[in-house]
């Protein structure tokens, strides 16, 4: 029996400030970028699927 998630909370806390880490290199903030592009689109496609049945 599938599993049908309705829905899905996402919580990032962010501290810019912090000391003792290092900062995200351009090619760091690309990469990441490209993730979260690949990840919406993903999201869409599974959400046109949903649409069709």
């Amino acid at each position: 029996m599938p599993i049908e998630i309705k829905e899905l909370h996402i919580k990032i806390n962010v501290d810019e400030n912090a000391s003792g880490t290092t900062t995200a290199t351009s090619a760091d903030k690309e990469g990441i970028m490209r993730a979260i592009s690949e990840s919406v689109e993903q999201i869409v496609t599974i959400e046109q699927r949903k649409k069709e049945r």
